[in-house]
């Protein structure tokens, strides 16, 4: 990009309820037996006789733990919705800019599930922030957060917009409490504040590509629960855990080397890597794949699994907020939205405000250092 727009402020948001593993020890006793045969965690194990590939390597040494490198997730209770995990983070993310709302030109919001199925949560967030600005959703499945990114940034850049907000959210457990995909799932949110920075920062060079050979690999299915209430039940059919290794390693390596060229850098110039952490190794592969050092990136799975769109916008703001990222580094992010896109980009950060961590479990105060790198 020819001007210098980014990410000026970033913050996260999440539930109170942190769940770890023995939760479902005590509750759901019945999916460790069944998790071997559901079909997601089919997806994810290894192909008797297959090839030994980045992808199979780093999944191995996770196949005999039921609970696939998960140690906690946060879920919803109460009263909580995508809606409030969404208003908290924008508001932190407005004011660490030193912003308040009608500074806001624009809203865009990518729900991984919108609490208001249709029409999406984008005009009830509006009115909840008591937002005058346009306010639309955004749907890329699991890369919608880095697809709202570049828009949010060519739209600044093209001087139609100053200040544009970007919510991302992911409530998982709304739609699969009690199936064997909640284990492996989480709920969190996150929001950043895109507008002018100084010169030479913000988004350099990005590559998106759609997912369109995923297609039927995995799918959310909407149908009714015990009470007759609609609810999405996430699948992974057979051929998922074929397909799965061949297509992360396209997407990954075309997205990443184009991102790279198009902002016209190296892979050693990069100083800092954020994955979309989909599964426990999900980093482990990348780092495989690029031949990278483990330390120049961060995997935030074990403590919130995956978090679908919202996952590398949380990644971005505890690596900052953890001093991995400083003012100048060149950042390169990368995710995948399967039945959708999947997307890199080349980041110069700059003076990047932060909203404050959310309020730690014990098992992730006392967890080695060696985990969140």
């Amino acid at each position: 990009m020819s001007q210098s727009v980014g990410i000026r402020s970033i913050a996260v948001s999440f539930p109170k309820e942190v769940i770890r593993n023995d939760y479902f020890l005590e509750n759901y006793p019945e999916l460790l037996d069944t998790t071997k045969q559901a079909s997601f965690s089919k997806a994810f194990t290894p192909l008797e006789g297959g090839e030994m590939n980045a992808w199979t390597k780093t999944m191995l040494p996770y196949v005999s733990d039921p609970f696939r490198g998960s140690i906690e997730r946060r879920m919803i209770s109460g009263d909580e919705t995508s809606l409030t995990l969404e208003h908290n983070a924008a508001l932190q993310a407005i004011q660490s800019a030193k912003l308040n709302i009608k500074d806001v030109d624009l809203m865009i919001v990518s729900s991984m599930f919108p609490h208001h199925i249709i029409p999406g949560n984008a005009a009830y967030l509006a009115k909840k922030l008591n937002l005058e600005c346009p306010a639309f959703n955004l749907d890329s499945s699991c890369a919608g957060s880095l697809f709202a990114l570049e828009d949010a940034c060519l739209r600044v850049a093209s001087g139609r917009y100053k200040n544009i907000l970007v919510v991302a959210s992911c409530t998982y457990s709304r739609f699969c409490k009690g199936e064997a995909f909640s284990i492996f799932s989480g709920d969190g949110a996150g929001a950043f504040l895109v507008g002018e920075l100084e010169a030479n920062q913000g988004l350099i060079g990005a590559e998106i590509t759609n997912t369109k050979e995923s297609c039927g690999a995995v799918s959310a299915d909407l149908t009714t629960d015990f009470q007759g209430q609609p609810v999405f039940m996430v699948r992974a059919n057979k051929e998922a855990g074929k397909k799965m290794p061949e297509l992360f390693t396209k997407y990954f390596r075309k997205c990443c080397n184009s991102a790279l060229e198009n902002a016209d850098v190296t892979l050693k110039q990069i100083d800092f890597f954020i994955f979309y952490a989909a599964t426990a190794w999900y980093v482990d592969f990348c780092v495989e794949e690029l031949g990278i050092d483990p330390t120049k990136t961060i995997n935030i799975y074990p403590h919130y699994t995956n978090i679908s769109t919202a996952s590398v916008v949380v990644a971005l703001h505890h690596a900052a907020k953890l001093e991995k990222i400083h003012e100048g580094d060149l950042v390169l992010v990368y995710a995948h939205g399967f039945v959708g896109n999947a997307a890199a980009m080349v980041i110069r950060w700059g003076k990047v405000a932060l909203g404050p961590m959310p309020t730690p479990s014990p098992s992730f105060i006392n967890v080695p250092a060696a985990v969140m790198v």
